[in-house]
C-alpha cells in the first residue's frame, strides 16, 4: 500500500518526579521571562529608533543576558526552550506586520505572557539524541529533565525514529503532558467512488448530503450547571487560600474534561468522514465573526467548528482525500436545490420552507448540505 511522509505529533501524559516537576515549572517560567523581556525590549527599541530588532540580534543579546549575575538562573534550564521562546516572539511580530499590511493595525500586536495563563509550555529541539522515547518502559528522555515516565496508548507499540522536537506542557489542572513531533509514514487510503456535502449546524452538529444527521453533543451545556456551582464556590473563597487553590483545580479539571470530550468527538467524526468519502465539501464558515453574536457565541464555541475543519483538512491531506471549501457568500441555505432559485426572505427560525417558484418543500439543513455538495463538485469540475 502506498504511504506518505507527514509530520505527526504524539501526546503523552507525563508523570515527573518532584524534582522534574520543579524543573519543568522553572523552564516554563524562564521561557515566559525571555518572551516578555524581549517583547518589552523590541517595543522600546522601535519607539526610540523606528526600527525593529530581529531574531538574530535578540539571540545575541540573550547570550549576554545569561552571563550577567542577575540572570544566571537562566542557565539552569534547557537552552532550546529560551531560543524557541525568541522564535515564537519573532513569529508573533511577523504575523502582526502582515496584519498591518492588510489594514488591521489595531489587531495582532504581541501580548505579554501571564504567569497563570492557560498556555504554560516550552519547546525543545532534537539534536544529538537528546530526545528519546522508549515504548517498552514507557519513558521519554528530555534535555536537562532526563528520563520521565509517561502513559501510552495500549494499541501503540512502536514509535517513529525521526524526531523533530518536543513540547512540554503544564495544564491549568496541574497535569503534565509531552507532545513529541516526528516524521511518520501514513498509509494513503484506497480511492472510493463516494462524495459528501456537509452542513455544520447547532441543532445537529453535522447534516450530510445523504440525509444523515449527527447530533450535537453540547458537552459544555451538559456540564454547565456543575461548572457554575463550582465557579460560584470558588468566587466565595479567599483568593490565595488553600481551599481556593483546591477549588480552582476542581474548576480547571471540569474545563479540561469538557475540552477532552469535545476533542475526542471531533477526532472520531472527522476520521469517519475522511475514511468513508473521497470528496468532502465543507462551508468555509467565518467562526471568528459569527461568535460576535452574543446569543449564539457560547453554542458556536461549544460545537468546535474551527477545530473540526482543521482536522478534516489535515486528515484529507494525509490520506489522499479531496477537500473542497465553499465560499462564505454562497447561499447554501436559501438556494432551492431543485430549481436554483434563491429565497432572500428565509429567516433563521424557519426549519422548513417552500420554494416560491417550483413549490418544492425543503428541510433547511438537508437542502443546504445538498447544495454544498453540488457547488463543491462544480468547483472541482471547473
Amino acid at each position: 500500500m502506498e504511504t506518505k511522509q507527514v509530520e505527526k505529533a504524539y501526546v503523552f501524559r507525563l508523570y515527573p518526579t518532584e524534582q522534574q516537576a520543579e524543573l519543568i515549572s522553572k523552564s516554563i517560567g524562564c521561557a515566559r521571562f525571555v518572551y516578555n523581556y524581549f517583547l518589552a525590549r523590541r517595543s522600546k527599541y522601535y519607539e526610540e529608533t523606528g526600527e525593529t530588532l530581529g531574531y538574530t540580534k535578540c539571540s545575541e543579546e540573550l547570550t549576554l543576558l545569561k552571563q550577567t549575575k542577575e540572570h544566571l538562573w537562566l542557565n539552569e534550564v534547557d537552552k532550546f526552550a529560551l531560543q524557541n521562546s525568541l522564535r515564537n516572539l519573532d513569529t508573533a511580530f511577523v504575523n502582526f506586520f502582515r496584519e498591518c499590511q492588510r489594514g488591521n493595525i489595531k489587531q495582532g500586536y504581541p501580548n505579554f505572557k501571564k504567569k497563570h495563563g492557560n498556555r504554560q509550555s516550552y519547546r525543545t529541539n532534537f539534536t544529538n539524541d537528546n530526545i528519546k522515547v522508549d515504548m517498552e518502559t514507557c519513558q521519554v528522555k528530555l534535555p536537562k529533565l532526563g528520563w520521565a515516565a509517561f502513559r501510552k496508548n495500549k494499541k501503540q507499540t512502536t514509535f517513529p525514529t525521526e524526531i523533530i522536537n518536543a513540547t512540554v506542557k503544564r495544564s491549568p489542572s496541574g497535569r503534565f503532558f509531552v507532545s513529541v513531533c516526528c516524521v511518520d509514514q501514513v498509509e494513503i487510503l484506497p480511492e472510493i467512488d463516494k462524495c459528501v456535502g456537509v452542513d455544520m449546524g447547532l441543532k445537529q452538529f453535522l447534516i450530510l448530503s445523504s440525509g444523515e444527521p449527527i447530533e450535537n453533543p453540547r458537552y459544555f451545556r451538559k456540564t454547565g450547571r456543575q461548572l457554575a456551582q463550582a465557579q460560584r464556590r470558588l468566587s466565595r473563597m479567599k483568593k490565595g487560600s488553600k481551599n481556593y487553590i483546591k477549588q480552582r483545580l476542581k474548576v480547571a479539571k471540569l474545563h479540561e474534561r469538557i475540552a477532552n470530550q469535545r476533542k475526542d468527538f471531533l477526532h472520531k467524526q472527522s476520521t469517519r468522514l475522511v475514511k468513508e468519502n473521497q470528496i468532502i465539501c465543507l462551508e468555509d464558515l467565518q467562526v471568528k465573526n459569527m461568535i460576535l453574536n452574543r446569543k449564539l457565541a457560547k453554542s458556536i464555541q461549544d460545537a468546535g467548528w474551527s477545530d473540526f475543519k482543521r482536522m478534516v483538512a489535515y486528515k484529507s491531506d494525509w490520506y489522499g482525500r479531496t477537500l473542497v471549501q465553499i465560499g462564505k457568500f454562497f447561499p447554501s441555505t436559501k438556494k432551492c436545490g431543485h430549481c436554483g432559485e434563491v429565497n432572500p426572505m428565509l429567516t433563521l427560525s424557519e426549519r422548513e420552507w417552500q420554494c416560491p417558484v417550483c413549490k418544492t418543500i425543503h428541510d433547511r439543513d438537508q437542502n443546504a448540505a445538498a447544495n454544498i455538495l453540488n457547488e463543491g463538485l462544480r468547483i472541482l469540475a471547473a
